[in-house]
């Protein structure tokens, strides 16, 4: 049975008075690599079949992997009576109206495979080769998923995305494995990944740490690269739901009542935004909501997405918002996107040049097990990982000792001096989960290295 022909028979064997079906068809393809040594590559495919069933005001949401033709009578049954028992949802309104069927409907699921490497694998064996020479260690994965989702409603919605994602992790250490450096990519195919560029970097990073330079806990001036900004700036945008806000329990809570939306958060004309056709980054265009939460709503399924600026020219404009909560809020319904851009000031520099022009400071790597403190200011504690290096004169001299960061990224938006070019990156703590980011780096004049920290 093909997803579409699930979708139409689920349909078909729901009693209740509405009824949502979603069918996920995932495949991934892989390589592990060790010392310089590709160690495993390995291709997967799953199914995943979600039956969203509405009787009067009550939601059953019954969800399964791998449902055989003869078991998919079962699941519906189950959603129809899970609906009809349950207490009646807060966020239950009309299903979205849906037209024709779009022309890649009907088209066949084509999964990815090991071949998604073709131009990939060579020239990560020229690196392991570099590497060797060069007394390095590399270790990491390269990973590419395709997730091909069919949704389809009793509403008359059939709607489907195909969505290709990559990443590259890689991690560079001494001979004696004391040093040690990481960077990672985010892609769509491997055809733009270029290894030899990503391990002269690391290399160069390597040579850095041969000087260690310990310094105490403090206020620092700190260069933060992409992807540390995008693992902050994710962070902000999962926070940004107008329920919390609405509810006094988060940073964009207004005092007295409301949210924040209008108020100016950042000093310089930061952007934040998110758009399905964003290139590079593209996802889908319409929401797909397996469960209702305060920040999503199943009655939503295939509402349309657009573009959308959070942040404009520094002030927040808008959260993320349901048809249920923007009904409280008064504010335009505004969905969650797959994907987060931020943008500063017309030319930006590029990193190396930001560096070039420091007096004195640190330069992060990556951040890394980063953890929520307070809701109410959005501070979060964390720490540095595989390289945090002192720059002096325009030069980086020599690694320093890790830290335990405290910091909120909203407050950090107001305090930024300098926000660099965006390019696209990965977010290391979060890029098992949000792959799609373009991010600039940016200066902070005063980050908070709160404790010095054990970590390597």
């Amino acid at each position: 049975m093909t997803p579409q022909e699930m979708v139409e028979r689920a349909l078909e064997l729901s009693t209740a008075d509405g009824c949502v079906v979603l069918v996920d068809e995932e495949s991934t393809a892989n390589l592990r690599f060790a010392g310089n040594t590709l160690t495993t590559n390995g291709v997967a495919r799953s199914s995943r079949l979600t039956v969203i069933s509405i009787a009067g005001r009550g939601v059953g949401v019954v969800s399964r992997a791998a449902v055989r033709p003869d078991q998919l009578a079962g699941v519906v049954a189950a959603a129809d009576a899970t609906a009809r028992e349950a207490q009646p949802a807060e966020d239950a309104g009309e299903l979205v109206a849906g037209g024709p069927a779009g022309a890649s409907w009907d088209g066949p699921v084509t999964p990815t495979d090991i071949e998604v490497f073709r131009g990939f694998a060579p020239a990560l064996g020229e690196a392991f080769s570099a590497a060797e020479a060069g007394g390095r260690r590399l270790y990491g994965f390269a990973e590419h998923t395709l997730t091909s989702t069919f949704l389809g409603s009793s509403a008359g919605v059939r709607l489907r995305h195909d969505q290709p994602s990559g990443r590259l992790e890689l991690n560079a250490k001494s001979a004696d494995l004391k040093r040690s450096a990481w960077t990672g990519v985010a892609t769509r195919d491997f055809t733009d990944v270029d290894v030899a560029v990503l391990d002269a970097g690391l290399a160069q990073r390597l040579d850095w740490a041969k000087t260690r330079v310990d310094l105490p806990a403090g206020r620092y001036e700190t260069l933060l690269p992409p992807t540390a900004v995008a693992d902050l700036m994710v962070y902000l945008f999962w926070s940004a739901g107008a329920r919390d806000a609405l509810d006094g329990r988060s940073v964009f809570a207004k005092p007295g009542g409301g949210t924040r939306v209008g108020e100016r958060l950042a000093t310089l004309p930061v952007t934040l935004s998110s758009d399905p056709a964003a290139a590079g980054i593209g996802c889908a265009p319409f929401v797909t909501a397996r469960a209702s939460s305060r920040q999503s709503s199943v009655f939503d399924n295939g509402l349309p997405l657009s573009a959308t600026d959070w942040i404009a020219d520094g002030r927040l404009q808008a959260l993320l918002q349901t048809r249920y909560s923007a009904g409280l809020s008064g504010l335009p319904v505004t969905p969650a996107v797959d994907n987060l851009i931020m943008k500063g000031p017309e030319g930006g520099r590029s990193l190396e040049e930001m560096i070039a022009s420091t007096e004195r400071g640190l330069l992060l790597t990556c951040l890394w097990y980063i953890r929520e403190v307070d809701p109410q200011t959005l501070l979060l504690t964390g720490l540095t990982r595989d390289g945090v290096y002192l720059v002096e004169h325009g030069e980086v001299v020599g690694e320093v000792n890790n830290f335990r960061f405290n910091e909120s990224p909203v407050d950090l938006l107001g305090r930024l001096t300098e926000v660099g070019a965006p390019e696209q990156t990965l977010p290391r703590e979060w890029g098992d989960y949000f792959t799609r980011t373009v991010m600039p780096a940016v200066r902070v004049p005063d980050f908070n290295m709160s404790t010095v920290s054990q970590a390597s």
